[in-house]
C-alpha cells in the first residue's frame, strides 16, 4: 500500500483521552457508532451453516455479482496471488492489517474462494440500506473496546453480545465457511501494523474446538496482505496476498474450552494460547504489509525499488511486482541501513509526490520520462467513443455520482469511509437504479414510436412479435447492456485523460528547477547500483 500523505486518513484518534487497558488511544467513534442499539442487535439472526451460503442464498449471490461489476470499476488493476495457499477442505479466518473500512473486507470476500460468515462493526448491521443487505449476509455485530469504554453499553452487554457474535462467526469457520476479521481493531492510516487485539484467535481457536468436537477438519488463521497504490482513490491499483496459513495448534483447544463449546455456548480460550497464536501471526503479517515508520520512507523503498528494477533489466511490470521491488528494499535497508541512500531516495521521491508523480515516471537513466504522441493517437478513437456514450452515463449514472460525492464527503469517519461510502453508493445506486431508468425509457420508447421494432423481424419470431411482455423484456435487458457499456468505456476514457494529466505534469516539473535537480537525484542513486 502507499499513500500521498501521512494526514490522509481517517481522524481515528480522538482528544478525548480515552485509552484502553494499555494505555493507547482509542479511535474517535461516529455519531453513527456511538449510537448503540443493544437490543436491535440482539435480534440479529446467526448465519445458517448448513447451506452453500450463511445467508440468504439469493440475495448473497445478487450481492456478489453486483459487488463484483463495482470493484471492476473502482479498481485500476486487481490483482490476487496465493490462492493456493488457502485449503478448500477446511474453514479459514482471514485476517488482514485494516486501512480501508469495508473495501478490505469485501476484496477478501471476491477473491476467496469460499462464501463468508462475516462480523462487523454494530453500527454497520443497522444502517437503512447497508444494514438490510447485512442482514441477508447474516453480518454478525461486533461491539469494540471504543464503544464499551466510551459509555456505549455495560460491560455485561458488551460480552454477551460478542460472545453470541464470536459463537455464531466460530461455528461458521468450523462448517467450512471463510470469515475475515481485523486484528488491529480499527481501520486507520499507518505505514505500519498496530498493535493486534486478540478476537480474530479467539474466534478461531473455538472454531477449532468446536471442529475437534464435530469431527471436522482443523480451520486454519489466513493472513492477507491488502496493497493499495492509494487506498482512497479511485481507479487506483490493488493486490490482494495471500500468505502461508498458519495451523492451530492442538495444545491451544483444552478440555474446558470443549465442554463450553459442546453445549453451545461460548467460552474464551487460554489467554496464553491466544497470545502464542497472535504473536505467530504479527510474525507472519507484518512483512505483508508496508512495515515503515511512515509513509515517505515506504515512498523512498518503492522508488528505489522501481530504479534498480529498471537497472537490472526493466521496471516493475505491474503494481505486485512495484510493491514487491520495494519489500526488498525494506528488507535490504533494515538489515544494513544506508542513511545516505534513504536520504535521497525520501528526497527525491518527496518532488515526485508533490507533483503527483511516482517511480512510473521515471526513465531507466533517472530522467523524468516524456508522453508518447502516438499513445495518444491511437486513443482517440476511445475518446470519441466515449462522447457518444456520455449521455448515457449521465442518464444511468448522474444521480448515484451525485450522491456519492455528497454522501461521501459528509461523513464524519475519515477518508476510508468516505471512500467506501462512493464505492457502496455506485454499487447500491447501479442495483436501484438502472432497472427503473431503463423502463421509463422502454415506457418513452412506445409511446414515441407507434410501430413496434419486433413487427420488422422474420417470421421465425412471431412469438416475439405477439408478446408486448418479452419485447419489454429484451429492451430491458439492451438498455441494461447499454448501461454498463457506457460505464466501461467512459471509464477507459477517464483513464486516457489521467495518463495525458499526468504527461503533463511530468512536462511541468521538467520545466521547473526542481525538475533538474530530480534526475541529478536519480542519476546518483543509481551509480551506486552500479558499483
Amino acid at each position: 500500500m502507499s499513500e500521498k500523505a501521512e494526514d490522509t486518513g481517517p481522524m481515528e484518534y480522538g482528544d478525548d483521552g480515552a485509552v484502553d487497558h494499555h494505555g493507547e488511544v482509542l479511535p474517535l467513534l461516529s455519531k453513527r457508532s456511538s449510537h448503540m442499539q443493544f437490543d436491535r442487535l440482539l435480534d440479529i439472526s446467526t448465519p445458517n451453516h448448513d447451506g452453500k451460503t450463511p445467508g440468504s442464498r439469493f440475495f448473497t449471490a445478487i450481492g456478489y455479482f453486483w459487488l463484483g461489476l463495482t470493484n471492476r470499476i473502482q479498481y485500476r488493476t486487481h490483482v490476487v496471488s496465493g490462492l493456493e495457499n488457502v485449503p478448500k477442505d477446511r474453514g479459514s479466518l482471514c485476517t488482514a492489517w485494516h486501512t480501508n473500512a469495508v473495501l478490505d473486507l469485501v476484496q477478501i470476500m471476491l477473491s476467496h474462494p469460499k462464501r463468508f460468515v462475516i462480523g462487523a462493526r454494530h453500527d454497520l448491521v443497522l444502517r437503512p440500506v447497508l444494514g438490510w443487505w447485512s442482514r441477508k449476509f447474516a453480518v454478525q455485530p461486533v461491539i469494540r473496546k471504543a464503544e464499551l469504554i466510551r459509555g456505549g453499553c455495560t460491560e455485561e452487554e458488551a460480552t454477551h453480545l460478542n460472545g453470541k457474535s464470536l459463537r455464531a462467526l466460530a461455528d461458521g469457520i468450523s462448517a467450512g465457511f471463510g470469515c475475515a476479521l481485523f486484528p488491529e481493531g480499527t481501520s486507520h492510516s499507518k505505514a505500519h501494523l498496530l498493535r493486534l487485539r486478540t478476537g480474530p484467535m479467539r474466534t478461531v481457536i473455538a472454531a477449532a474446538g468446536i471442529s475437534q468436537v464435530e469431527g471436522r477438519p482443523m480451520p486454519v488463521l489466513q493472513p492477507v496482505g491488502l496493497h493499495y497504490r492509494v487506498r482512497h482513490l479511485w481507479r487506483t491499483d490493488c493486490w490482494i496476498e495471500y500468505g502461508k496459513p498458519l495451523d492451530i495448534p492442538e495444545e491451544a483447544i483444552d478440555s474446558e474450552l470443549v465442554e463450553a463449546l459442546k453445549d453451545g455456548g461460548w467460552r474464551e480460550p487460554r489467554a496464553d494460547a491466544v497470545t502464542a497464536l497472535r504473536d505467530q501471526l504479527r510474525e507472519k503479517l507484518s512483512p505483508m504489509t508496508p512495515g515503515a515508520p511512515d509513509w515517505p520512507t515506504h515512498r523512498a523503498w518503492h522508488l528505489l525499488g522501481h530504479l534498480r528494477s529498471r537497472v537490472g533489466g526493466g521496471p516493475p511490470v505491474d503494481w505486485r511486482a512495484e510493491v514487491l521491488a520495494a519489500r526488498k528494499e525494506r528488507d535490504a535497508l533494515q538489515e544494513k541501513p544506508d542513511d545516505a541512500l534513504l536520504d535521497k531516495a525520501q528526497k527525491a521521491a518527496r518532488i515526485l509526490d508533490e507533483n503527483d508523480l511516482d517511480g512510473r515516471d521515471i526513465t531507466t537513466y533517472g530522467n523524468i520520462r516524456k508522453s508518447s504522441l502516438l499513445n495518444g493517437v491511437l486513443r482517440l478513437p476511445l475518446l470519441v467513443a466515449a462522447v457518444f456514450a456520455l449521455p448515457i452515463f449521465l442518464y444511468s449514472c448522474g444521480i448515484q455520482t451525485v450522491l456519492a460525492y455528497k454522501i461521501g464527503n459528509v461523513t464524519d469517519e475519515g477518508m476510508d469511509a468516505r471512500t467506501t461510502f462512493q464505492y457502496l453508493i455506485a454499487m447500491f445506486g447501479s442495483f436501484f437504479f438502472f432497472p427503473p431508468l431503463a423502463l421509463i425509457l422502454i415506457l418513452f420508447l412506445h409511446l414515441l414510436v407507434p410501430m413496434s421494432w419486433a413487427g420488422s423481424l422474420p417470421e421465425q419470431f412471431s412469438l416475439l412479435q405477439e408478446s408486448l411482455i418479452l419485447q419489454v423484456s429484451v429492451e430491458f435487458c439492451i438498455i441494461m447492456l447499454a448501461f454498463w457499456l457506457s460505464v466501461q468505456i467512459v471509464v477507459a476514457a477517464y483513464d486516457t485523460i489521467d495518463d495525458a494529466a499526468r504527461g503533463r505534469r511530468r512536462t511541468i516539473l521538467r520545466k521547473t528547477p526542481e525538475g533538474p535537480q530530480l534526475e541529478t537525484s536519480l542519476k546518483e542513486i543509481i551509480s551506486t547500483f552500479q558499483v
